[in-house]
């Protein structure tokens, strides 16, 4: 195939030695590639040289900020210096994506040649943590929140490690700012924040307890330790690109054709253009291997909602004669190492959540990476090798991009964080020390919502017993409020399904082929109802147990058998937790009604009307909405009245996960939402 983009090469790679942030060795399956003995591993990592500087360092100081550069083994390696110094309590990890958190686990189990889950290392994950207390603990800093609720002091720990810093997710600028107030009433507490692209200075200040000029009273101290790193060249195309999916996929072909062996990492943005491009390179990988080519490929995507035994599948050596090509979301770009990536291709654009204060709701947009991050990316080509990046984008757009990708505090909706903060007893919102200080219009956005849900009071106090509850579940606010208003409604059985399927990213299965997705199609059918998208994700959950979690009631009906398994596990968590409150579990009876009215006491804020002019219209901002491709009331006569989940962001506003309601349960349930006017002409 004709390669479609000519590249530029930049005459200094240099900024990217130095600039870069990963997980070291993130799976087990990682181990079939290496032929020393892990001792010796683990002696040949940058870090090992560092190692009794960096204990010496946490000796002396209660924060320790670690620039440590890619490869260098700092996620896997300071954990098990600590537990081999002897450090009394937990060691806690933090990482801000559950599958680097799993992986590093599996890791370091390995490592140290004990048992995943027991008495030396385990982890724990939304919906999933081990029941023993082990030395080396790596976990999600969501996790790590829900702990400091029960135990403000972090008393089981000795040391705290938060990982991947640079993301600045919304729970990293919390975590922070909690852990700068826990450091001062534990002194003996050891806090390490690591991660490269990263404004050391700026951390250490935040972190320096002591106000004295004196830098001999610092109680937080900067280290960086080099990487691992070979040399990479990057390439730019002359124009832009009209389409970087299909240039992505030429650039690939082309790379298969004229390069030398080496496996490939494409980044895009979402999943749905993964699995756009995996579909365009699997016809490519059929063509090649008909024609019984030298070198074939083997394409493989990974993206967050993808089950965890699917992501492992990246990891694994390609047979002889064939190439890998990964196809993935950012999830790649620091939470996963993958062995053998010598040729990247970066789009140049991510998905983000940004907070939409006209609707209220957080929508997932489309824009341009940052320096930081195209740096990040770059990197993954120079781990095993030297290796070779191809921007599909201009040279000049790269050096008018963003040095750092905002952080989430400043950009997200903060309902669930401000919840959190206030069952941790942060009183003042406002005067709560975050890295970044938020917008206050987001702030005040959040204590609106947490009011109009009876979570907090007129005196932005939690309120006994509902806003306890609701901050007691690892849940969307919205969703808890629903899940504990469930029992009144007498259909708590089937919200607890519904809110269960909400919490996966989604349970089908979308074929490579047309004619595959029209029997997608068509099977999916069979379990739509009129009442909208979460009566039919209902009626696809009844089916799955009525079928006995039956792996091929799921390949008949295109659904993911690992989702529903996981939706599974969900509903039986969910379940124990409202059997903590003397909540009782009923069922509707199979009647919709209340259930529908149900999901209004908790979505009501996301209510949208059909319009006169044939578009919807959000009851409160007035905003133009439409429907999702992916709905069941896409292709069926519109409804007056709806309220959704989410709201995603493409060429217009799409409504998600979508259910038809009446107007008046809106004035009967959300009475101090809502109110019935006459409008005027």
């Amino acid at each position: 195939m004709e390669f479609k983009a000519t590249f530029l090469k930049p005459s200094d790679t240099s900024s990217l030695l130095d600039k870069d942030n990963a997980i070291d060795h993130t799976s087990f399956v990682y181990n079939r590639f290496i032929s020393q003995s892990i001792q010796t591993q683990r002696q040949r990592l940058p870090i090992f040289k560092n190692r009794n500087h960096i204990l010496y360092l946490l000796e002396k100081f209660q924060t320790l900020v670690l620039v440590g550069e890619t490869g260098s083994g700092k996620s896997t390696q300071i954990p098990q210096y600590l537990f081999e110094g002897e450090w009394p309590l937990q060691i806690g990890i933090c990482e801000p994506r559950r599958t680097a958190a799993i992986s590093l686990a599996q890791r370091v189990a390995d490592e140290t040649g004990t048992i995943l889950q027991r008495d030396t290392v385990g982890y724990a994950v939304r919906f999933d943590c081990c029941s023993s207390k082990p030395k080396i603990k790596y976990m999600t800093e969501g996790v790590l929140l829900r702990e400091m609720m029960s135990d403000p002091l972090l008393t089981n720990y000795s040391v705290i490690m938060i990982d991947e810093v640079h993301e600045r997710s919304l729970y990293t600028d919390i975590l922070m700012g909690l852990m700068k107030k826990v450091l001062q009433k534990r002194p003996e507490l050891r806090l390490i924040v690591a991660s490269a692209t990263l404004d050391a200075s700026a951390m250490q200040q935040f972190f320096n307890n002591n106000k004295s000029d004196d830098s001999k009273l610092n109680t937080s101290v900067i280290m960086s330790v080099e990487g691992r790193q070979f040399s990479v060249e990057i390439y730019y195309v002359n124009e832009p690109v009209p389409c970087y999916i299909k240039s992505a996929v030429d650039v690939a072909i082309t790379i298969n054709c004229k390069e030398k062996p080496g496996d490939i990492l494409i980044f895009l943005t979402g999943q749905e253009e993964v699995d756009k491009t995996v579909q365009l390179l699997l016809e490519y990988a059929n063509e090649l291997e008909q024609s019984k080519a030298k070198l074939r490929v083997m394409v493989m995507p990974i993206y967050g909602a993808l089950p965890y035994h699917q992501q492992l599948k990246v990891f694994k050596k390609a047979p002889d004669g064939h190439r890998k090509i990964i196809v993935a979301t950012n999830i790649a770009e620091t939470s996963l190492t993958i062995p053998g990536i010598v040729y990247i291709i970066d789009c140049g654009f991510v998905k983000l959540k940004w907070y939409n204060m006209e609707t209220h709701t957080d929508t997932l947009m489309i824009l341009p990476i940052s320096k930081s991050s195209a740096d990040q990316r770059a990197g993954r080509a120079g781990r095993m090798r030297p290796g070779k990046v191809f921007r599909l984008y201009t040279e000049e757009f790269a050096r008018n991009l963003a040095a750092m990708t905002p952080p989430e505090m400043v950009r997200s909706n903060l309902t669930y964080a401000v919840l959190q903060l206030k069952a941790m007893g942060v009183d003042n919102i406002l005067k709560f020390n975050f890295p970044n200080i938020p917008p206050i219009e987001n702030l005040r956005s959040a204590l609106e919502t947490l009011f109009a849900l009876d979570s907090i009071n007129i005196h932005s106090e939690l309120t006994r017993p509902l806003g306890f509850y609701m901050a007691e579940f690892a849940l969307d606010p919205l969703h808890s409020k629903i899940l504990l208003s469930a029992a009144d409604f007498g259909c708590s059985e089937e919200i607890l399904i519904i809110i269960a399927m909400l919490q996966v990213e989604t349970v089908f299965v979308k074929p490579s082929t047309g004619t595959g997705n029209l029997k997608a199609r068509v099977q999916k059918r069979l379990f739509e109802v009129a009442e909208g998208d979460l009566i039919t994700y209902l009626n696809i959950y009844q089916g799955f147990i009525q079928s006995e979690l039956s792996q091929g009631f799921c390949h008949k009906n295109y659904f993911s058998y690992m989702s529903l398994k996981r939706v599974v596990e969900i509903k039986r968590m969910l379940e124990k937790t409202l059997a903590n409150y003397n909540i009782p579990i009923v069922s509707g009876n199979k009647t919709t009604n209340n259930l529908c009215r149900c999901l209004v006491t908790g979505f009501f804020p996301n209510a949208a009307y059909l319009h006169r002019s044939g578009v919807y219209k959000t009851v409160r901002g007035d905003i133009e909405l439409f429907i999702h491709p992916d709905s069941v009331l896409y292709s069926v006569p519109q409804p007056q009245w709806v309220v959704f989940s989410e709201l995603v962001h493409k060429v217009k506003l799409y409504m998600r996960d979508i259910t038809v309601i009446h107007s008046e349960w809106l004035i009967e349930l959300a009475p101090h939402f809502y109110y019935k006017t006459t409008a005027i002409d």
